[in-house]
């Protein structure tokens, strides 16, 4: 759909359909002011968490989070999605996210700490069956949380030459490449022991990772070098001002496009963090109520940030202050059990 020739913007919202969610939602995104209005939504698979868009942001995949995992692909013409044929086994379980790399749609298998990879059709679906699933091993000092690998998010460096896996359980971080369609491992790279790795984000020049830790409230500051495909712990920041009262949960975590700022979610205190980066590091700037309850993933478009509150049923946007970074809510929408935003 175009507004004047242009392309208006789309917003695209998982949901966890046991939780009852409606599946997959599509939003109008309002310019002006930031604000979603849904138009429809579709159940094609369960659960459908996390998403991904094509290149050409003519596809739209997304996992299905369950025992058994899959991946599925769903055709996007303007203001309509549909499912383009079924849902592809990924053979690993729990998978909590996904990204588009080199010709694959690649998976982070959390229940079973491993990455899988499906080949990518020239029509933008997908072949029938993984290409190849690298396995995570290891585990941490978290007698609950750390027993084994938990792979929870890949995705493509800013140079698109390596995929970069997250791993909760390992206390790691995996680079890798594909080769004959199957994942690869290039380096690992130990942050701290019980931290609990969960998200990564990439500042825009490609020069630093941020990795948000699920297990402490921190945020690991790294130097990457694309040219090498290596990762190098700097720092570790806290993303609360003072110790929590319980498990605080991390969840998302966002790089302003100006590299100035990242923003995090912290679902156990219902609140977003904004740090300032300051040279290779980052300092604590002060945090803001989320907007609902159970905030598991933030995205930032148009200067506008969301939030999926998951528990308490909606997508919150913020505007943020360009001075400081603080956001300041907006409204929201409601999307029983939201997971995730993407935007095309």
């Amino acid at each position: 759909m175009t507004d004047g020739g242009r392309r208006q913007q789309r917003a695209f919202i998982g949901s966890f359909t046991a939780a009852g969610g409606p599946g997959l939602v599509t939003a109008a995104v309002d310019a002006a002011d930031g604000a979603l209005t849904v138009l429809n939504s579709v159940d094609g698979v369960p659960d459908p968490s996390y998403l991904a868009l094509s290149p050409d942001r003519g596809t739209l995949y997304a996992v299905s989070e369950t025992t058994e995992g899959a991946v599925a692909a769903y055709r996007v013409d303007g203001d309509k999605v549909t499912q383009a044929g079924p849902p592809v086994l990924v053979g690993g379980s729990g998978p909590t996210h996904l990204s588009v790399f080199d010709g694959h749609v690649l998976t982070a298998n959390y229940g079973s700490g491993s990455v899988s990879a499906v080949p990518v059709r020239p029509d933008g679906t997908l072949a029938a069956a993984v290409s190849g699933i690298l396995e995570h091993t290891g585990s941490g000092p978290h007698t609950r949380r750390q027993q084994g690998p938990h792979a929870h998010q890949v995705q493509p460096d800013p140079s698109g030459r390596w995929a970069v896996s997250v791993d909760l359980g390992t206390d790691s971080v995996r680079v890798c490449t594909l080769a004959d369609g199957a994942p690869v491992l290039h380096r690992e790279t130990a942050l701290r022991p019980g931290s609990g790795p969960r998200h990564l984000a990439f500042h825009p020049d490609g020069s630093y990772a941020y990795v948000l830790n699920e297990l402490t409230p921190t945020v690991t500051v790294c130097r990457w070098d694309g040219a090498q495909g290596s990762l190098r712990p700097l720092a570790e920041t806290p993303v609360l001002s003072g110790a929590p009262a319980g498990d605080a949960y991390p969840s998302g975590i966002v790089v302003s496009p100006d590299g100035r700022f990242v923003w995090t979610a912290t679902r156990g205190e219902d609140v977003l963090s904004v740090l300032a980066v300051e040279g290779e590091g980052l300092r604590l700037v002060g945090t803001v109520p989320c907007g609902g309850h159970w905030p598991r993933a933030l995205a930032e478009a148009d200067g506008f940030l969301y939030v999926a509150n998951e528990r308490s049923g909606e997508v919150t946007w913020f505007f943020v202050d360009p001075e400081t970074g603080l956001p300041r809510r907006g409204g929201s929408v409601e999307v029983p059990a939201a997971s995730c935003v993407v935007f095309g």
